[in-house]
């Protein structure tokens, strides 16, 4: 007895069990240095090294300006349709039993373990003039394919396992109480989804949100071919500027920095909105 409860006041204290405290600490601090602070204050360096009208004046560029319009607004739609979708996905997949489950729950981390170009260019594909589904549309004078469309097809495609993702364990702990508890009290369907589960789940959503659309933002490989990169039609992305600059004859690598820095710190901006949103909507739930 006093064993196991010497056990527990060190379990309580905070004691791990995985030894050297200090190495781990170390190691992680060092990893977290290595892969995202020092990236992120190169980036900063090479963005300083331009003078502050020269940062100003690249960034006001119509190129520039409208490839960040494009990325923002396109990954914007394609965050709330996932988000709509990617919550009915969710509870299909938790509330529901049907054969292949398992198989279709697999296919959720498919955009996750395909690699980004190839699914750009089987999207580009399937969704041209020739494609199965673009032929189809085209019938129709509807393109998809290097389109503003079709970019926003690819930021669903790589953007829905976020979602699904993020509401899946909630899902998994909201109980069945809630629902019958509501309808026993005479509440309709419409009223109980939108008064009783979706407060619920609002947290989790908006943290699949914020994901997918921070991921699609700054998105490459799965738009860079579907889009078809067009400064004349509005489908350039600002991760393509970001390559052109790079990948021109004499590498601007401080232009790219102050693009990429922009790109940083609107994203950091759109999950801190979404994050104090998440939060007062968790105190409410609670």
């Amino acid at each position: 007895m006093k064993k196991n409860e010497a056990s527990k006041r060190k379990v309580k204290k905070g004691h791990s069990v995985i030894p050297g405290r200090g190495l781990t600490m170390g190691i992680t601090v060092t990893m977290l240095s290595l892969l995202i602070l020092i990236p992120l204050a190169s980036i900063m360096a090479y963005s300083f090294r331009l003078s502050w009208s020269e940062f100003v004046e690249l960034i006001t560029r119509q190129n520039v300006v409208r490839a960040f319009a494009t990325s923002i607004s396109c990954a914007l739609i394609a965050a709330v349709i996932n988000s709509i979708f990617g919550l009915i996905l969710a509870w299909v997949l938790v509330r529901y039993e049907f054969p292949g489950k398992r198989l279709m729950d697999a296919m959720i981390e498919l955009p996750f373990a395909l690699p980004t170009a190839v699914a750009g260019i089987t999207l580009s594909k399937m969704y041209s003039n020739q494609g199965i589904i673009g032929k189809f549309f085209d019938q129709f004078g509807i393109r998809i394919s290097y389109t503003k469309i079709g970019l926003t097809i690819a930021l669903i495609f790589i953007g829905i396992p976020f979602v699904v993702r993020a509401l899946q364990p909630v899902i998994e702990k909201l109980p069945e109480s809630f629902e019958e508890a509501a309808t026993m009290l005479g509440a309709s369907k419409t009223y109980t989804f939108f008064r009783v589960i979706l407060p619920e789940l609002t947290p989790a959503l908006l943290t699949g949100f914020g994901l997918a659309l921070a991921r699609g933002i700054g998105e490459y490989g799965s738009v860079i071919y579907i889009s078809g990169n067009s400064e004349k039609n509005g489908t350039q992305v600002v991760s393509y500027v970001i390559m052109q600059k790079l990948n021109s004859g004499n590498a601007d690598y401080e232009g790219a920095a102050a693009i990429a820095l922009v790109l940083l710190i609107i994203s950091f901006l759109l999950l801190f909105v979404i994050n104090m949103i998440q939060l007062a909507a968790g105190r409410r739930t609670k």
